[in-house]
């Protein structure tokens, strides 16, 4: 969006703790969809920010200090050992402790080596270059028959239903071995449960019919294996996983592996036809998709404001004192924005010179499906473009609906025409 020149009216709707606590500014977007909340914008690079708890963080917008957050051990990323400021109630230490000494959850994004490297390691032997290959031609098969589908239903579709919400959705079912006759039961649980327009009431039901559906899915793969993630998990792990340790990793995959790709999808393609002139680039050169993917990631940095550590000691950051037992939050949107380490930073260029960006994260918690996640994109974006090569929008850019109340930013529809 070459002129920045949106102007649009978002709800602030609270659907997680830290989005109920974060300034206003601090999550909707202003004038252009594609740039970050105006409230990261500040002076320095790590600054406090007041919390509507009554709590202080501090904000990380710089990328030199974001990686460091990300990668010193200074910096946990385990909050049931450490209380974090956006939590509802403070743990109590005895309380604490049960919790500590009783922990046998998979959710190993919120932990820390040792316990973290564990389960790390299993799932890192899991994603390999052989399962990445054969589920990057079956990505592809997901793309077109799902573009095909639209085409033969007419000239028009809502390409977050139809496009982007199925095809990472679909993926997820090949890696984890969902069988083929159960998979619509999941399409349609998953996409309620992260649906921006369900109640709160059918999000949770979805969550918790999902769990279930987990369940059945794990007891299944023991009892029968194939060659699918989650059989390896079962089979390969000495000493073996839990029943509840599975199916807390598998929804750990599945909403860190369908969410961020599907909005990915949906904004990406926005932007696209949005940059008219970037969009003929890609047509005039459709090797340019590697960029093209690496350019978005950057660009829109669509985790808001989802990732946070606690100081585990005094720390100094870009020149700030941080004490023991703060808040640390990362705006990865800013930081991807950093002018210190990109040129004209704002500026949407599929040509722009590769350089890391931390869409991914850093450090023993970079997104162990990133390669899968670029390939969705990659054979997404680069089929939509390919075999609709008059995709445009159907409605004025400025009525294309955001969902900047959620942690995740993304489109919650993108109605499209290619006739």
């Amino acid at each position: 969006m070459a002129d920045h020149s949106l102007t649009r009216k978002s709800p602030s709707v609270s659907t997680t703790g830290m989005r109920r606590i974060l300034p206003v500014d601090m999550v909707e977007r202003g004038r252009c969809p594609f740039d970050p909340p105006p409230g990261l914008r500040g002076e320095g690079a790590v600054r406090p920010l007041d919390l509507l708890n009554g709590a202080r963080a501090w904000l990380v917008t710089g990328f030199e200090e974001a990686r460091t957050v990300l990668s010193d051990a200074r910096f946990s990323a385990d909050k049931v050992r450490h209380r974090d400021a956006t939590s509802p109630q403070p743990h109590k230490p005895a309380e604490m402790e049960a919790a500590v000494a009783e922990r046998e959850d998979g959710l190993f994004v919120f932990m820390d080596p040792p316990e973290h490297t564990r389960l790390r390691r299993l799932l890192t032997g899991q994603f390999t270059v052989r399962r990445m290959r054969e589920l990057e031609s079956r990505v592809t098969e997901i793309a077109v028959e799902h573009i095909e589908a639209m085409r033969a239903a007419g000239t028009e579709a809502d390409l977050v239903p139809a496009f982007a919400l199925p095809l990472p959705s679909l993926v997820i079912c090949e890696l984890l071995g969902v069988d083929h006759a159960d998979r619509a039961q999941f399409q349609a649980r998953t996409a309620v449960g992260l649906n921006a327009n369900s109640t709160p009431e059918e999000q949770a039901a979805a969550r918790a019919e999902l769990y279930a559906f987990m369940r059945r899915l794990v007891a299944g793969k023991r009892s029968n294996p194939a060659d699918d993630l989650l059989s390896g998990l079962i089979h390969a792990a000495h000493p073996p996983l839990t029943d509840a340790q599975l199916v807390d990793v598998a929804l750990v995959l599945l909403n860190a592996g369908h969410e961020t790709t599907a909005n990915m999808l949906g904004l990406g393609t926005f932007a696209l036809l949005e940059h008219p002139d970037q969009l003929a680039t890609l047509r005039a050169d459709p090797g340019l998709i590697d960029n093209t993917v690496e350019e978005l990631l950057r660009f829109l940095s669509i985790i808001q404001l989802g990732v946070s550590r606690v100081t585990t000691a005094p720390v100094t950051l870009g020149g700030v004192d941080i004490p023991a037992g703060a808040t640390v939050v990362i705006a990865t949107p800013e930081v991807n924005r950093d002018p210190r380490h990109w040129p004209d930073p704002d500026a949407f260029d599929l040509r722009r010179s590769r350089t890391p960006h931390l869409a991914f994260g850093h450090g023993v918690h970079q997104c162990l499906g990133q390669q899968l996640a670029r390939i969705e994109m990659r054979a997404g974006l680069g089929e939509l473009m390919s075999r609709l090569p008059n995709l445009r929008l159907a409605v004025p850019a400025e009525q294309v609906p955001v969902r900047d109340e959620m942690l995740i930013f993304g489109v919650r529809s993108l109605p499209v025409t290619w006739s």
